[in-house]
């Protein structure tokens, strides 16, 4: 997990659709608000996942501490089958 990596939502292009509540498995979004996406434990977000960035369909999600070139793909899945965030999940959890 990470502290200097978050999602933010830019709530100007955030379409409400609750697809990264339900993405992310690791606490980081209220679920009290859904499908409005609010941040509430950004510290529980895992360094460098890009999951429910990668599944936005409005690309409304970014992160603090990007550091690799990547930029919100619109809901389209990336092609590669691990999501790469270093939790193990096998792709299954950040996707």
């Amino acid at each position: 997990m990470a502290n200097t990596w978050y999602p933010v939502i830019d709530y100007s292009a955030c379409v409400e659709c609750g697809t990264c509540i339900d993405k992310c498995s690791h606490g980081v979004y209220s679920k009290d608000k859904a499908p409005t996406p609010i941040v509430i434990s950004p510290d529980s977000c895992v360094d460098h996942c890009h999951g429910c960035g990668n599944i936005c369909p409005s690309g409304a999600i970014t992160y603090v501490g990007e550091d690799t070139g990547w930029t919100p793909p619109n809901g389209e899945k990336p092609e590669e089958s691990d999501c790469g965030c270093g939790c193990g999940c096998g792709g299954d959890c950040c996707g």
